[in-house]
């Protein structure tokens, strides 16, 4: 070895957790070589013959150089572009143990409530500030973004008037003072679905009883603060329902939305500490009457109690509704910005309300004071009441932006008028700067610029002026210092099992290592302080890296273009599925409409086909888990004349990798469709096949999951979709690159500063290193079968008797044997500190396990060994030594608290409670609530901070 040699790539064999034991997980599948499994596991005809064309992998310390002097190539410019986006500053005390703090970011979303009363609780601090601030009752765990979030009440609206298949009220109203990406993305969202967009202006709007509702924005795209009650009674007055985009930090001053009649609010909570990352990611948040908490879109965090009365939480109502509905539901929504909520409701807890006025208000007094120093140079300040933006009339546009560019500030320049968002970090020095600017563009020089500190802010009526209390709750009161704050945010940390504390095998949702050095760069500066309307030469590092990575993607998946905008999984679903309708309203097909959708489809798949303007034609399948392929092919020829195409999951949701796939392709294009593949499966494909390979026309990417974007609690995610070149300029546009084509997200690309994540993974492991993920992704799922499948009974292999990249673990023959659940089960794993695989999906009473490549033989091994143990109490239950209803399954999770009480009397020990296995004792992690009773917590929904009373109640 030569040590003087440059630094020598270890990044994949530290990915890949099993790379050192090869030998001994193969002697237990019964395979001598990784190629004779690989072989046995994907069919012939769709193996990839060729290497991928991606680059060399770098080591780490190479990746974070060379993305230093790509993150260089963009400019940070002062910002005042506005429009939803702006600067802020993240405090110190977040940023290190939130955003980069594994014990958050890689938490998955809380569906096993027991190991998740940490971010449930930061969850509930989150819908408790948009409850307050917004006046309405009912708030979710966050959505995607801003303009995502008012498609979904529009929807909303639309189904809750139109209830049955009569449309009687198709119009929806759009005030001309709307942020542009927010109309745009309105009307993709409305077409496909019949809803007719009007735009306006609310103050003359011909409103009758065709409206089903209407969006008006609060402060406007402008700036401007109006009145809205007299309109908000007019839609109502014709059975109609308003929403209402709105400012999170300007509701500190101005009468809440809830107070003025409005049915919903909305908007994002980036300016609550999140950087702007060039786009994203951002939680938009969403609150609503308590009418729609039946209907609200998302997730929604909920107070129950557990098996011992204690108070716990527990995701409510809607949850993952799309999964239940399938073709009935009215949103697809699967991935929120949990980790992104999680930091704004940690900025409300640091700031408190007195803090969050007070940004306010200084906010808007710089902003007052500039606009008075532009009119006194002459200009005219055309809104009159603002809190942080003022647009400013002028025939000399060009002029100032010169000067601007001159001073690296960005302006949003109109016509014949220029936008100015001010922000927290504002200073009274860049004010002047702002102000001199406008000067040199009409030959005047300006020196001083007077800032009164106690002048009133007559810039906002005293009817709109904000009365009512905020923010109440002890919990946005008490954490002043940062020793308080660190400690109360270590505090939830320790109540989560996240992928710091052990494996999460979850089968489909890939919860891979999340490296540090991937993490990294998404801190600094360059990356993160970008306004995603900049001007598209001051993101030229940013373009670099979406460009490269496109090109890795479109490799990876075969396919000829790719699209950055999509950004959840769900949302690449819906664009993929667009592209193929316009494609095919552009050959005169219109009129295609259906779609195949196997019933082992994820549940997003048909709730986003419906929301595409799709028929759900549901095909069977097979004993085995393969597709009916009979019935496709009759439903294909059934529906010859409108089929749009076939939504597959590859390999498929039961982690097969079925040998008649191409015919399957070969069928829809036959009958004039596409065909489109859900890529929540690529683990399995990445340099081993591909679906341009197998035949697809277009293909969504979860980055969250194959491409190691951390799950964040419940997001972010990414969906890019990849399409064959016939697909191409179908592709998702925006405003903001001027290519005149609609948009899916609220930003050009999604939520950009996340591709940073997957870029990094690629170039680390480089073409031999993501291929060799792959292989172990599917050695690791079947050493893990393998050594499971003597207890339990596998339900569904290949031909050859192998799985993909995860397996099903069939439980249903135990209620029967046992009276013991899935759930069981489920809870019961959390002793032995895991959290659970995927349960009951997608077959009722099963587990998928999914191990991905990074973890070691160890845990794998850990793993197995827990599950083995949990055969051995069922099959005492079975056997009558260990009672039917009251054992350590049925009562499982186990807390300290239960097993440090002074009174026992289980019919089974303490130590086999809480340590069960030797390795448990060596690193014990806890639930901190028992087993959650969703019964109660959706008869008596409760989802914002209980007032102080409830606890001193619950005490007494």
């Amino acid at each position: 070895m030569n040590l003087f040699q440059s630094q020598s790539n270890e990044f994949p064999a530290r990915h890949i957790g099993t790379l050192s034991s090869t030998k001994e997980l193969l002697a237990v599948t019964g395979y001598k070589r990784l190629e004779e499994l690989i072989d046995r596991t994907i069919p012939a005809s769709i193996r990839k013959k060729d290497e991928l064309s991606v680059p060399d992998a770098v080591s780490e310390a190479q990746l974070l150089k060379e993305l230093k002097e790509i993150s260089l190539k963009n400019k940070v410019f002062r910002n005042y572009i506005g429009q939803g986006y702006y600067d802020t500053i993240t405090p110190s005390v977040i940023l290190r143990n939130i955003f980069e703090n594994p014990g958050w970011y890689t938490q998955y979303t809380p569906y096993q409530a027991e190991i998740s009363q940490g971010r449930l609780e930061s969850l509930l601090n989150y819908q408790t500030m948009i409850s307050d601030l917004t006046g309405l009752p009912l708030a979710n765990a966050s959505l995607l973004d801003e303009a995502t979030a008012a498609a979904e009440a529009m929807n909303m609206f639309f189904h809750h008037v139109n209830r049955t298949e009569q449309i009687n009220q198709p119009r929806f109203f759009v005030d001309n003072n709307v942020f542009r990406q927010t109309k745009d993305l309105l009307i993709t969202r409305a077409n496909p679905i019949g809803i007719e967009v009007v735009f306006g202006d609310y103050r003359n709007a011909a409103i009758d009883n065709s409206y089903f509702g209407a969006l008006i924005q609060y402060p406007g795209e402008d700036g401007s603060i109006e009145d809205f009650r007299s309109f908000i009674n007019t839609i109502h007055s014709v059975g109609g329902y308003v929403a209402m985009a709105t400012d999170l930090l300007a509701l500190t001053l101005l009468t809440p939305p809830g107070e003025l009649g409005a049915d919903v609010a909305f908007g994002s909570a980036q300016r609550f500490g999140v950087p702007l990352g060039y786009g994203g990611p951002h939680a938009a948040f969403f609150s609503a009457k308590d009418d729609f908490k039946r209907s609200i879109p998302g997730r929604i965090i909920g107070v129950s109690v557990d098996a011992a009365g204690n108070r716990a939480l527990r995701m409510a109502l809607q949850t993952r509704e799309q999964h239940i509905k399938r073709e009935k539901a009215t949103s697809n929504i699967c991935t929120a910005q949990a980790l992104l909520a999680n930091m704004a409701a940690m900025y409300a807890v640091y700031h408190g309300p007195a803090g969050l006025r007070n940004i306010a208000k200084r906010t808007a007094l710089l902003t007052r004071t500039l606009a008075i120093e532009l009119g006194n140079l002459g200009f005219e300040v055309i809104n009159q009441n603002f809190f942080d933006t003022i647009h400013v009339s002028t025939n000399n546009v060009d002029a100032v932006r010169e000067n601007a560019l001159n001073q690296q500030i960005n302006f949003y320049y109109s016509e014949n008028t220029i936008g100015i968002s001010l922000d927290e970090t504002t200073t009274q020095s860049d004010v002047l700067d702002i102000v001199s600017v406008f000067a040199a563009s009409i030959g005047e020089d300006t020196s001083s610029v007077i800032f009164d500190n106690e002048a009133s802010l007559d810039n906002i009526p005293s009817s709109l002026t904000r009365t009512s209390l905020y923010l109440t709750h002890p919990v946005f009161n008490s954490h002043r210092s940062e020793s308080q704050m660190m400690r109360y945010i270590k505090s939830l940390e320790n109540k989560d099992l996240s992928l710091n504390t052990s494996m999460i095998s979850l089968g489909s949702c890939t919860m891979k290592l999340n490296a540090a050095t991937e993490m990294i760069p998404l801190s600094w500066s360059h990356f993160s302080r970008i306004h995603p309307f900049a001007p598209v030469d001051q993101a030229a590092g940013y373009q670099q890296v979406i460009s490269e990575l496109s090109a890795f993607l479109c490799n990876i998946t075969g396919l000829d273009a790719c699209s950055m905008q999509p950004n959840s999984g769900a949302q690449g679903e819906y664009a993929g599925l667009l592209a193929i309708r316009n494609y095919h309203i552009a050959t005169g097909h219109g009129h295609r409409n259906v779609i195949l959708i196997p019933i082992s489809a994820h549940g997003t798949n048909p709730a986003s086909a419906v929301m595409a303007g799709m028929k759900v034609v549901v095909v069977k399948a097979l004993e085995n888990g393969y597709i009916d392929v009979d019935d496709f092919k009759a439903k294909a020829e059934q529906h010859s004349a409108n089929l749009a195409g076939t939504m597959i999951t590859y390999p498929s949701t039961y982690g097969i990798f079925e040998e008649g796939v191409k015919d399957i392709c070969d069928v829809v294009h036959q009958h004039g469709g596409q065909v489109y593949l859900d890529g929540a499966n690529m683990n399995a494909q990445v340099g081993l096949t591909s679906p341009g390979l197998i035949g697809a026309d277009v293909c969504h990417l979860n980055l969250h999951k194959t491409f190691a974007i951390p799950h964040g609690g419940g997001g972010p995610g990414m969906g890019p979709i990849c399409v064959k070149s016939h697909l191409a300029p179908h592709l998702p546009g925006h405003w903001s690159l001027g290519d005149g084509k609609s948009a899916v997200s609220a930003a050009p690309y999604g939520s950009a500063s996340i591709l940073l994540i997957s870029y990094a993974y690629c170039r680390m492991l480089g073409a031999s290193g993501l291929k060799a993920s792959t292989e172990y992704a599917i050695l690791n799922a079947n050493y893990m079968k393998a050594r499971l499948e003597s207890a339990y009974p596998i339900l569904y292999t290949s031909h050859n008797g192998t799985c993909a990249h995860e397996f099903i673990v069939d439980l249903r023959p135990f209620k029967t044997s046992a009276g013991i659940e899935a759930e069981d089960i489920a809870k019961r794993l959390m002793d032995y500190g895991f959290h659970a695989p995927t349960m009951s999906f997608p077959v009722p009473g099963t587990i998928m396990i999914e191990p991905t490549e990074s973890e070691d033989k160890a845990e794998l091994d850990r793993f197995c060994d827990a599950l083995l143990a949990i055969r051995e109490e069922i099959a005492a239950v079975e056997n009558g030594t260990a009672d039917k209803t009251n054992n350590v399954l049925k009562n499982a999770p186990h807390t300290q608290f239960v097993i440090t009480a002074d009174e026992w009397q289980r019919p089974y020990s303490r130590q086999q409670a809480a340590f069960p296995l030797d390795y448990v004792k060596e690193n014990k992690f806890w639930p901190s609530v028992g087993r959650v009773n969703n019964t109660v917590g959706d008869r008596n929904l409760i989802c914002t901070c209980e007032p102080v009373s409830a606890y001193e109640e619950a005490v007494s």
